[in-house]
């Protein structure tokens, strides 16, 4: 199959697969009501932050091991990598159950319960994934990223259809949207490897990276909140991060072919290839935050209305703002599995702890400025030094491997 058509492949995949996870939330609360959902949104959140701190590190790594023909290190570090997952799964699995009344206003375990097999369920999907790119399988992938969510979607509307309102129950089906990893034939790794101390070094990187770059992105709302913003503000903030965060999500479900393409290099020690690939990011970056920044200061305000309604009102200039920090961070997260292609998981996690200080630094000196204004500058100001900093990590290891010996 074509690069690009795999890519096209990949993106439909991811699309499909975002456009149903919003109408997974929508049937959600539209059947069970805002009060009695409020669990599930719980559960919600705690899948998206062990996405990143398992589903996308996890499928970056065996993607790279399979890709550079490596697979038996997947099978000699499969026992300290899975002790990890456990061991995370039982710890917020723990952390649930002592806060239980407070995040799911409940007090019986299952919700608890569900936050382990969620955090064991994102786990697997990661393998999954990685285990189909590493091996070229494209069209496999997009297929997993469509029925993960298609698989909850169908059990939830059988749920609606009986009348079932137990929000348990629609957490479960969350938490099955995991069987996708059943996949076949995506779990074989065979071969001798290494022992697991470098794969779990390469994994904590990758995921403390990860976790950060989330944070940054999907943080502004809380930080607003914190700041002082209405809930005007605070709803407008989250809103503008949903809208422009879309092509974010998009590139998000083609990261595997990346991931795959920029191994295939590295193994095949092509630096005129990647030197080349470099400079046509950096020029689709300085593109894309240009387009992006555009769009937000111009129609920005009317696409976040259109969207999610009348009442949800934000400024041009903070919509151009939050627009072009979330076309950075469609750049940085290119950057950062390039990054991790050339072996530096633990520069990458550097880079974004780094990133986090200028951000933190304009929201202290901007306390002059009105509160969404100043959290939607720090946004910019930590994705723009993470693109900085990431880019400095990438070039430098390609400088390095042109070096002579």
């Amino acid at each position: 199959m074509s690069r690009r058509r795999a890519s096209l492949q990949l993106a439909a995949g991811s699309v499909v697969s975002g456009v149903l996870a919003y109408v997974l939330f929508a049937l959600v609360t539209r059947g069970l009501g805002a009060d009695a959902a409020a669990p599930v949104s719980v559960l919600w959140t705690v899948w998206a932050l062990a996405g990143a701190a398992f589903t996308f590190p996890l499928q970056h790594w065996v993607t790279r091991c399979l890709t550079a023909g490596r697979a038996g290190d997947v099978r000699s570090s499969a026992g300290r990598v899975g002790a990890v997952v456990v061991t995370a799964s039982l710890v917020a699995g723990g952390l649930a159950w002592a806060f239980r009344e407070r995040l799911f206003h409940r007090d019986d375990a299952w919700f608890p319960a569900l936050v382990v097999l969620v955090v064991l369920g994102s786990a697997a999907v990661g393998v999954l994934r990685g285990g189909l790119a590493g091996r070229g399988r494209m069209t496999a992938v997009a297929w997993s990223l469509v029925a993960e969510n298609a698989l909850r979607c169908v059990l939830v509307s059988l749920l609606l259809l009986a009348q079932v309102h137990d929000p348990v129950a629609h957490g479960l089906c969350l938490v099955a949207g995991s069987l996708v990893a059943l996949w076949p034939g995506a779990w074989r790794f065979s071969g001798a490897g290494e022992s697991g101390a470098g794969s779990l070094s390469f994994l904590g990187g990758a995921a403390t990276g990860q976790l950060l770059a989330q944070g940054v992105l999907t943080g502004g709302a809380v930080v607003l909140a914190l700041r002082g913003g209405s809930p005007a503000e605070v709803t407008a903030m989250f809103a503008t991060l949903a809208l422009f965060r879309a092509p974010y999500m998009v590139v998000l479900g083609t990261l595997a072919q990346v991931t795959h393409h920029v191994t295939e290099l590295v193994v095949a020690g092509d630096l005129p290839a990647l030197r080349s690939l470099a400079r046509r990011l950096a020029v689709l970056g300085v593109a894309v935050v240009a387009v992006g920044a555009t769009i937000g200061g111009t129609v920005g305000p009317a696409l976040v209305r259109a969207v999610f309604g009348d009442t949800v009102d934000i400024g041009h200039d903070e919509a151009a703002v939050i627009a072009g920090g979330c076309a950075l961070a469609l750049v940085n997260v290119v950057l950062m599995v390039a990054a991790l292609a050339l072996d530096r998981p633990g520069r990458v996690a550097a880079a974004w702890g780094i990133a986090v200080v200028p951000g933190a630094a304009v929201l202290l000196s901007t306390t002059w400025l009105p509160p969404l204004e100043g959290v939607a500058f720090a946004f910019l100001a930590s994705e723009a030094a993470a693109t900085v900093l990431l880019a400095v990590v990438a070039s430098s290891v390609l400088s390095a491997r042109r070096a002579p010996a």
